[in-house]
Formats: C-alpha cells, structure tokens, sequence
C-alpha cells in the first residue's frame, strides 16, 4: 500500500462508528507497515484472527472482504497470505489479536525494554485513535522469575476480544492449544461459570521470589490482580472483582514465562489432591465439549457467514 493511500484509507476509517472494522483495518495496517519480515507469521496470524473474529462476532458478521473494504489492499493481501482467507471461517487461532501485535512491540523493541515496550502499545493505541474494546487489549503484564536486574520479562495482555462467546472460545482455544499446561489447568479449574470445579482444582501457587505485575495500557498504571488471578494463580490480592477466567494479561505472561523458565517452572505448584491425570483428562474433555457448542451456536446465528470447526487449531505461515 502507498503511504498516501494508507493515509486516506485509514482516515476513511477514523470517521466509521463501527468499532470493530475499523480497529480491524487500523491494526492491520500498522502490523503490515512495521513487520521487518516479508511474509511475516505475525501478520499472517493477526489476519486469521481477525477474520475469525469477524465471522463468529455479534451481528453484524464481516467476511475479509468487509474488514478490508478495499479491493486493491484485499487482493494484495490475500496473495502475500492466502492461509488466512481461506482458513479463517474452519479453523481456530490460537489467541487473541492483540497478542500478535503485542509480539511486533516486543520484537522491535527489545524484550528488556519494558518501559519502551508499553509506551510503544500506549501510542500505538491513542495514535491510531483505537477505540472501544473491539479487537483491543486493555492490560499489559510483566513476569520474570525474581527481580534481579538481568531477570528475562516475559510479557501478555488481556483477551482483545468483545462478547462472551467470543471471548470463551479463545480462552479454551488457548487452553487447549497454547498456554503452558499450568496456567491451562488453572483457568480449566474454573472455566467458563467462574465456579471451581468440584473434582478438579488445578490452581497453582508461584515461587515468592517470581514478578507479575499488571499495567493499563492507555495510562501504564499499575493494575492489582483481580480475585481470579488470585484464585488462579495465588497472587496477592485485595480485589473482589472477578473477571472471566483467562481474560486476564496475567495468564499469556505467565504461560510464556512458564514455557521459557524451566527451573522456575520445576518450582510452582499444584497443591489440590484434586489434581489427577484422570481429572485434568475430564476437565479438558469439558472445556473442549463447551468450545464446540458456543462454536455451534455463532455459526446457527448467520447463514451468510458459518463457521464450521475442522478441529484443527490456526498454525501461521511465514518467517
């Protein structure tokens, strides 16, 4: 796209009300302008799930074509990725978009540079005038294994999703498919009612010495856990509010610190007796049973546009 053209297409969009087409276009287009790389997985993964969020959202539904609205930009794209046009209505991605765009941040700034790194999605977010909670993350947090200086940070933010549908199928997309094991066992234990489960408890307590701490994205204010992080992962909190299991930034930073610490990870723990293979089995069994029907029950809701699930999770192309 040329920079004049992006400008007018994006200044097109800034004066839509339709929150979701045009944080769409605007993420898009700043993740295709900033990627290093050609064709670049991070682009080709926030495609796919934004188009997947386009078909299983609210009314109104929006194919690729109505996201894009531009013929030229819509070719363009779907030669550079053509997985995601063809995939985004019969496979699941992994997680939210947000995280996508939050991996280019990461990427382009440094992963120790954490000031610059949520400055970086703070102007990313009030320059492009990203509005609404469509398609945008409200949280960032920050894990390491111990507050010593050269300590590795490992970032997450909330579920960028809007609906309750939405937002259960990507936690158990993730759960499933993405989180490392302990931070899936803990948001199994109470997905989706917010009740624990009565036979299967697999929240997880941190080693004391571990850092995760949450920040708004729009001002960097810090940000106490909420009372499901706490549950879920034994953080001290004086909250009472919970929000739905999952959609919280604290569990994407936790599972990639988690995936990326192996002698901080021997050091967490699973204390319920509850926590058997044989449950855990049982309770993934559910998660997946639930997935399928909020799964079934969006793609009923649109016969224009239907999802129809191959049980394959979204793997994205590219360097």
């Amino acid at each position: 796209m040329a920079a004049a053209q992006k400008k007018t297409r994006a200044e097109q969009y800034l004066e839509k009300d339709d929150f979701f087409r045009r944080n769409a276009f605007l993420i898009i287009n700043e993740m295709v302008a900033k990627s290093p790389a050609r064709p670049s997985k991070l682009v080709d993964e926030v495609l796919h799930s934004i188009f997947f969020l386009g078909v299983i959202k609210d009314k109104p539904k929006y194919s690729p074509k109505d996201i894009l609205d531009d013929e030229d930009v819509l070719n363009k794209l779907k030669g550079r990725y053509p997985q995601p046009f063809e995939t985004f209505s019969s496979q699941l991605p992994k997680r939210s978009p947000f995280s996508c765009v939050l991996d280019m941040v990461v990427n382009l700034n440094g992963q120790q540079n954490e000031d610059q790194i949520k400055n970086r999605l703070k102007e990313l977010i009030v320059d492009n005038k990203l509005q609404g909670k469509q398609l945008v993350s409200n949280t960032i947090c920050v894990s390491q294994p111990d507050m010593t200086p050269k300590s590795v940070r490992y970032y997450g933010v909330s579920m960028s999703t809007s609906g309750r549908n939405p937002g259960q199928i990507v936690v158990a997309a993730s759960c499933l498919s993405n989180w490392d094991s302990y931070v899936a066992d803990a948001v199994v234990t109470y997905y989706p009612l917010k009740v624990k489960k009565s036979y299967f408890d697999g929240t997880i307590k941190l080693p004391k010495q571990a850092r995760c701490e949450a920040f708004t994205l729009r001002e960097g204010a810090p940000m106490a856990p909420c009372r499901s992080c706490g549950n879920m992962f034994g953080l001290t909190t004086s909250e009472n509010q919970q929000w739905a299991y999952g959609n919280c930034a604290e569990a994407e930073s936790l599972s990639n610190l988690l995936k990326n610490e192996k002698e901080m990870r021997k050091q967490v723990k699973q204390p319920s007796d509850t926590c058997t293979p044989a449950n855990r089995k049982r309770a993934v069994e559910n998660v997946q049973k639930l997935l399928k029907q909020y799964l079934d029950k969006d793609s009923k809701e649109d016969i224009k546009l239907k999802f129809q699930w191959d049980n394959q999770f979204y793997i994205p192309q590219g360097n």
